[in-house]
């Protein structure tokens, strides 16, 4: 087993993949290692198996700029997601640089040595290892993979039935026939819902309140038409700048119009449910885009509430009893198996500590710089998504940044580069504040400040992000060089 490394990226997900895919590509030259706690890659898409999982966004925009997503799938399943990602990792020869199994304790950062020191345990056998590595990559996403989010229900050990958090579905559950309650109103429910509503007796989604559920096509027809007269790569290029002109259009407009775009939301679920549909379980009382918006393919949970397979009720919860729950205004809903979609914990660095020189570093009093750097922390990189756009695009043009800013100290003849902010810079405001979910405000404390400014603030802004990461200069006052090595040679493309 190879211990050291030049740069050590932990995670095998779709961000550790992009980015090991990126130096590849970028810094041939790299000695590259990437740590997986699982025994499989693909992060996010191995972890969650219950029925219907799937994107919550389109996948031209989701995949990789570097191996576009060639399917006329729109909303892909997991497993096609998993599958994608692999496959992306073996012809980069990326599968080769894995170590599986390997779940990461601690990070620690030695200004003497200029170098990491990376603490991580086989959790199969318990064997403790050490890594060491130039630069530090974090590729863990955002929540915690043990555990799920699950508030705490009163009388659910009364409960007789099945209970079960999707983060942690069971293999070969039986549900055919079975009356179901599925609590949530996320992306979670509403994939869960529809999906399992053909097998069961009938399915509820119990909501505390309501989300915005909007329809899109599951198939791109547009493309397929295209395809007969056009090659594959112009055809998957122009739906990836189509999608996303569209996606970023309706952010813009909910955020400028809130009230047309609601209108218009709930327009499109009337159209669907019919005008004698009871709107309010599709009517939240927040502002469109201050949470995320749930999409469904063709839509398929309308289909399953007007064919009466499946219904949604908007109330909070009493007690769970021994067959179901039962609600505030005394009504009682029965149920075989309640689902838990109460969503994530938030979690940094997959709970591994950081420390620099000694000192533990917690994310929650850092800045990030570009939102791919920590402040005060040398030679390590962050790779957080976009939470109002595909998260693949943030992280290719993070890892893309990483890889010029690599090769700018290469060029420069330095080893270590720490991002320093100005006094007083931050803010008591979180990179997730914009968004009034509840998993963002249960985890303010796991992820880093805003700062005033830029380089400090993050934009979650894919147009400015494309020029602040993959135009401007590298070197600027805000990166504090040093250090001396041989200038090693520099792949063509990052020139």
């Amino acid at each position: 087993m190879e211990t050291d490394y030049d740069v050590l990226v932990i995670g095998a997900g779709l961000s550790g993949i992009s980015m090991a895919c990126h130096l590849q590509m970028e810094c041939p030259g790299k000695r590259v290692g990437i740590l997986e706690r699982r025994k499989a890659i693909g992060g996010t898409w191995d972890l969650f198996r219950y029925p219907g999982i799937r994107s919550d966004s389109d996948m031209f925009t989701f995949g990789y700029k570097f191996r576009p997503w060639h399917d006329l799938k729109v909303l892909a399943d997991g497993p096609s997601i998993r599958r994608y990602v692999t496959d992306t990792a073996r012809e980069h020869g990326i599968d080769k640089k894995i170590l599986f199994g390997i779940k990461t304790t601690e990070a620690s950062w030695s200004s003497e040595h200029a170098r990491w020191t990376v603490t991580a345990v086989d959790e199969e056998s318990g064997e403790p290892h050490t890594f060491t590595c130039n630069y530090l990559v974090s590729c863990t996403g955002y929540y915690n993979h043990d555990e799920g989010y699950l508030p705490v229900f009163p009388g659910v050990e009364r409960f007789k039935g099945q209970c079960i958090h999707p983060q942690k579905w069971p293999e070969g559950l039986d549900y055919g026939g079975k009356r179901v309650i599925v609590i949530g109103s996320g992306a979670t429910a509403v994939t869960l819902v529809p999906s399992m509503a053909s097998e069961t007796a009938h399915i509820t989604m119990l909501q505390r309140s309501p989300s915005y559920v909007f329809s899109v096509p599951a198939y791109d027809s547009i493309s397929a038409v295209l395809k007969r007269v056009l090659p594959d790569r112009w055809v998957f290029a122009m739906a990836r700048k189509r999608n996303l002109f569209l996606q970023r259009a309706i952010y813009k407009l909910s955020k400028r119009w809130p009230d047309q775009m609601r209108s218009f939301l709930l327009s499109g679920v009337r159209k669907h449910l019919g005008k004698d549909f009871d709107m309010s379980h599709f009517s939240p009382r927040y502002k469109p885009w201050d949470e995320r918006l749930c999409a469904v393919p063709d839509a398929d949970l309308f289909k399953a509430i007007r064919d009466g397979k499946a219904s949604i009720v908007t109330e909070h919860i009493d007690t769970f009893t021994e067959n179901g729950i039962r609600l505030k205004s005394g009504r009682e809903l029965q149920a075989d198996i309640i689902i838990t979609a109460t969503g994530l914990q938030l979690q940094s660095f997959g709970g591994m500590e950081l420390r620099v020189d000694g000192r533990q570093r917690a994310v929650n009093e850092l800045m990030t710089y570009k939102g791919v750097m920590l402040q005060d922390v040398p030679n390590m990189a962050w790779l957080f998504g976009y939470i109002n756009a595909p998260w693949t695009l943030k992280v290719d043009m993070a890892a893309s940044y990483f890889c010029r800013l690599l090769n700018h100290m290469d060029r420069k003849g330095v080893d270590v580069v720490t991002a320093r902010a100005p006094a007083r810079e931050m803010l008591d405001e979180t990179i997730v504040a914009s968004l009034q979910s509840g998993y963002a405000k249960r985890g303010e404390a796991m992820v880093p400040r805003q700062g005033r400014a830029l380089p400090w603030r993050v934009l979650h802004n894919p147009e400015k992000d494309h020029v602040m990461l993959m135009k401007d200069p590298v070197e600027d006052a805000a990166l504090e060089f040093r250090g001396g090595s041989p200038s090693r040679p520099m792949h063509p493309a990052a020139a």
